[in-house]
């Protein structure tokens, strides 16, 4: 195994985005890929940590740039600040993901062919718009995500298999609204999955999480579940 990493910038329009990926150099040919979609501070360490774990895998991991080159929240305020323009405008936030599908698909060790997305938190809501807006792509999981549906795709007809992974104590979408999105997806015809974890608040794959006030807490146990279920998930959307 020799894991291969590095950036590359791309564009959305005029807004320079800069993604990170990571391959296993001794796999020959292309591999599948996973887009990984990150959380509401920004392209960090998580998920390029998250693309090297996919790389040691046989995946090509992508972790996409939704705010701009370099752009790092610093805390809970600026985050919130940061992400909201994409709540507020989903079709911005749509393109912008397509911007990064559109990118990946050029790499020469992708297999565009066999392409899933991942995301956690504002990524969880990112890789379900994706599927949302009707990418062929075979599958997508949302660790911990936000399930506001978007208003400018009422009835959207998802291609992708759907695995949601989710904290039943989540405060940030609590059970009436994982209830609403089950619907959503089942009247949008997705074959979808959702895993509830008991005593599982948000954020429970992040070892940092430690704002009980405000919902985010770690949880190893679920951690390890939810990225097994991931690796299962994979196993079957890429036959």
């Amino acid at each position: 195994m020799s894991i291969v990493a590095n950036t590359v910038n791309y564009l959305d329009g005029e807004t320079l985005l800069e993604g990170y990926f990571a391959y296993d150099g001794a796999i020959q040919g292309q591999r599948p890929v996973v887009l990984i979609h990150h959380a509401w501070a920004g392209r960090d360490e998580f998920v390029a940590n998250k693309a090297r774990k996919l790389a040691e895998l046989g995946y090509l991991g992508f972790a996409t740039d939704m705010y701009g080159k370099g752009v790092l929240g610093t805390g809970p305020e600026q985050n919130a600040q940061l992400m909201q323009p994409f709540m507020a405008d989903r079709a911005k936030l749509q393109h912008r993901l397509q911007a990064a599908l559109a990118t990946v698909k050029l790499l020469p060790w992708a297999d565009n062919q066999r392409i899933a997305a991942i995301g956690f938190c504002f990524g969880g809501l990112c890789a379900l718009d994706l599927a949302r807006t009707g990418a062929d792509i075979r599958g997508v999981v949302a660790f911990h995500g936000l399930f506001v549906p978007p208003a400018n795709l009422p009835n959207p007809s998802i291609k992708a298999k759907v695995l949601i992974l989710h904290g039943h104590d989540d405060p940030l979408a609590p059970p009436e609204q994982a209830q609403a999105l089950q619907t959503e997806l089942t009247q949008a015809g997705a074959d979808w999955q959702m895993h509830l974890y008991g005593n599982t608040k948000h954020a429970f794959t992040n070892p940092l999480a430690n704002d009980p006030g405000y919902g985010l807490i770690y949880q190893p146990i679920a951690e390890q579940r939810s990225w097994q279920a991931m690796q299962n998930f994979l196993n079957e959307v890429f036959v």
